[in-house]
């Protein structure tokens, strides 16, 4: 009898990529099997705090949250350079007029949400809305700017947005790493072997993708179907990348500075327990 996982992950391109294979059971799973549920991030993050899910995508601001009861995997993230949230606007405004504006942010927990917190400029209030309409709430003037994530990088210009600031290039020029934006966690009960298996699965899954790229096409589209064709192969081009098969000693380098940062600004101990399923206290 097959062990049934459930396992969480985003409706966004990088994300259906990397799980096509492992669930259209297109790689062996077994022992396996995987019940999928694909949702924003920002759900999946507070999922993962109720510890509904066994397997779950994560930003990696929550994961300063979780560690008590999950811990990373190596492979399936998202971490790289030239990727980061962007804060827009309908206005021309510079990072100083962020000072006492009010700022739309994808959820509380999102690392995007982190790091406008960590730069600084921002003092004024922030509105919590899903990720998809902040850009046109931003355009409406219902706020006077943005954080936006994902297929939001390449899409702005066209609701005649204009950008204030790359959160992801300031991050980079301060600390010199990558950006950690999300890693998958699985839960610690699950055990260490468990873990692995599941960690070389999604490895195969994506090396999966990564040869047949036409045949994860139509499953990645249906779940991207407001996006256009350029923006989904870009999305994946900036999202899936060598960090994605294994974070590796410099992506696990930038979370472990993020979650040291996001302890600092919520004045809150990190748990003493393994970050990865592979290692010890």
């Amino acid at each position: 009898m097959k062990q049934i996982l459930t396992l969480g992950y985003s409706p966004c391109p990088n994300d259906t990529f990397i799980f096509f294979a492992l669930s259209r059971g297109l790689i062996d799973c077994s022992p396996f099997e995987f019940r999928v549920e694909l949702s924003d991030v920002e759900n999946l993050n507070q999922q993962a705090e109720r510890g509904s899910l066994d397997i779950t995508k994560v930003s990696s601001h929550a994961i300063l949250h979780l560690l008590d009861d999950y811990a990373l995997l190596r492979s399936g993230g998202a971490i790289g350079r030239g990727c980061g949230p962007l804060i827009v606007a309908k206005r021309p405004l510079t990072p100083k007029d962020l000072n006492d504006a009010t700022v739309a942010v994808p959820g509380t927990m999102t690392t995007a949400n982190l790091l406008l917190r960590l730069n600084g400029a921002h003092r004024g209030r922030t509105v919590v809305m899903p990720f998809d309409l902040i850009m046109p709430a931003v355009a409406a003037g219902t706020v006077d700017a943005g954080v936006i994530i994902h297929e939001g990088r390449f899409t702005y210009p066209s609701l005649g947005l204009r950008l204030v600031l790359d959160l992801g290039a300031w991050w980079e020029t301060e600390t010199g790493l990558p950006l950690p934006l999300g890693g998958i966690m699985i839960r610690r009960e699950l055990g260490r072997d468990l873990a692995g298996s599941v960690d070389s699965l999604i490895r195969a899954s994506l090396r999966y993708a990564r040869n047949h790229p036409d045949e994860a096409w139509p499953y990645v589209r249906e779940h991207a179907q407001e996006m256009e064709p350029d923006v989904i192969r870009q999305h994946i081009d900036m999202f899936v990348n060598e960090f994605s098969f294994d974070a590796g000693a410099e992506g696990e380098a930038a979370i472990r500075f993020m979650l040291n940062a996001a302890a600092k600004v919520e004045d809150l101990a990190i748990p003493k327990k393994p970050l990865f399923w592979d290692q010890s206290i």
